[in-house]
């Protein structure tokens, strides 16, 4: 069974019995869900993703007011319920289930207590926080803060921030793929060349998921993330054969092919999505075509590989 499902099911036999037994008069005041850090956040975890950072369990979100009146006696009930802890804890991991505020559950990926609020925090923060603030589930938010401010990131990043991202990620992809990775075999540079590639695919990834209008994840899940959306998934087994086939002289032809093929695909998406109204496969000229259709001064005058 998958986290999700698990911590699902572990709520419903236990979790909102205990709720509404100890905490009855709050019972449609506490947000239960999974989401934030880990895999299994994700949906995206196994038996090998279960030996460290891995608790069995859900998570509890309460407003600031409701935390100082119940955060200490809830938590210590939800002890009771779980247990100890079924697997090691990494140096950098966090707490990923249990209570909290919501104020601090946003805090940890978005820098505030709620939804970013200025464009540059939209364009700045990375997009593997925001991805974790609005991945897992919800299994039940009667008061409907969390949920707001779970929508709001999901669905509030102006259009004017998406077309800056985008434009700097076909920026980085023509510097890296189009430009620097056959300059780079030209010198004699294997080693410089796969790290030209390595930019080409994430910046690639990252692109089709702010195409997608979701948000990239952590870098360990961003080709297993491609293959889950709905805008030119077909093309993370592409990006995954520039990471993994052979670099001999005739692997490198095909993957100079394979970096054109894959900028044949994106303009038309580009075009169909308005972003674009020019047919050219250069990746480059499609960056500053993007940012010159943006409305908002400030953000269109940055350089075109900002964001």
């Amino acid at each position: 069974m998958k986290g999700l499902e698990q911590a699902r099911a572990f709520y419903e036999e236990k979790g909102r019995a205990m709720i509404r037994e100890r905490f009855p008069e709050y019972e449609a005041r506490i947000a239960v869900g999974l989401a934030g850090s880990g895999s299994q956040c994700f949906g995206f975890d196994d038996e090998i993703s279960r030996d460290h950072d891995f608790e069995q369990g859900f998570c509890l979100w309460l407003t600031d007011e409701d935390d100082e009146r119940i955060g200490v006696a809830l938590a210590r009930e939800y002890r009771r319920l779980v247990g100890a802890r079924t697997s090691q804890a990494s140096l950098l991991g966090t707490a990923g289930t249990g209570v909290m505020r919501i104020s601090d559950f946003y805090r940890r990926f978005t820098g505030a207590a709620g939804a970013p609020q200025t464009w540059q925090d939209w364009l700045y923060l990375p997009s593997y926080s925001l991805a974790q603030a609005v991945n897992g589930e919800m299994f039940r938010d009667d008061l409907g803060q969390f949920s707001h401010i779970r929508a709001t990131i999901a669905h509030g990043m102006p259009e004017d921030v998406r077309r800056k991202r985008i434009s700097a990620r076909l920026a980085l992809m023509a510097q890296s793929g189009q430009y620097n990775y056959t300059r780079c075999l030209a010198h004699g540079e294997e080693g410089a060349a796969m790290l030209a590639i390595s930019e080409f695919v994430s910046n690639t990834a990252q692109l089709l998921f702010l195409l997608d209008r979701r948000y990239a994840p952590y870098y360990k899940w961003l080709l297993r993330g491609v293959r889950t959306l709905s805008v030119l998934s077909d093309l993370a087994d592409s990006l995954e054969f520039l990471l993994t086939a052979e670099n001999d002289a005739a692997g490198q032809r095909l993957k100079a092919d394979i970096i054109e093929d894959i900028a044949a695909h994106i303009v038309p998406e580009l075009r169909s999505q308005g972003l674009s109204c020019i047919s050219s496969t250069s990746l480059e000229k499609q960056a500053f075509h993007v940012q010159s259709h943006i409305e908002n001064a400030a953000i269109r005058a940055l350089h075109v590989m900002e964001g």
